[in-house]
């Protein structure tokens, strides 16, 4: 068994995630999505509109989706692949060669992103409009 895993903050959940979690999936027979925690995002200085528990259940709700574990530090990926015994380590291409330091434990794929859509360009737009 093929065993993926992705991780993003997917919050205002848009057909981009969807792509993304979709071709993450193709790639193996199991997908985990290590969801940044509320915690995780405010030291990145990020905010969601949702928390993580409302985007872990949004997220488990994805048919690709097989497990959701939260994501509390940058450093845990090595240690979360060594544990779930991780075969493909899966980003969007804007993340283009910062993991690579993980080609010693497992394949790692950048993923391109879907074209016109993203998170921060839907937060902007609602901006906007207000």
């Amino acid at each position: 068994m093929k065993r993926v895993i992705t991780y993003g903050t997917y919050d205002i959940l848009h057909y981009g995630h969807i792509n993304l979690l979709r071709r993450a999936k193709e790639l193996g027979d199991y997908l985990l999505v290590a969801l940044s925690s509320d915690e995780f995002n405010k030291g990145k200085h990020k905010t969601s509109l949702l928390n993580y528990e409302n985007r872990k259940a949004v997220v488990e709700s994805i048919r690709y989706v097989d497990m959701v574990i939260p994501e509390e530090n940058w450093e845990q990926k090595i240690e979360d692949i060594k544990k779930y015994n991780i075969d493909i380590f899966v980003m969007g291409d804007d993340w283009e060669g910062k993991f690579d330091f993980l080609k010693e434990y497992c394949e790692v794929i950048y993923l391109p992103r879907t074209p016109d859509i993203s998170t921060t360009q839907i937060k902007n737009d609602i901006n906007e409009k207000k």
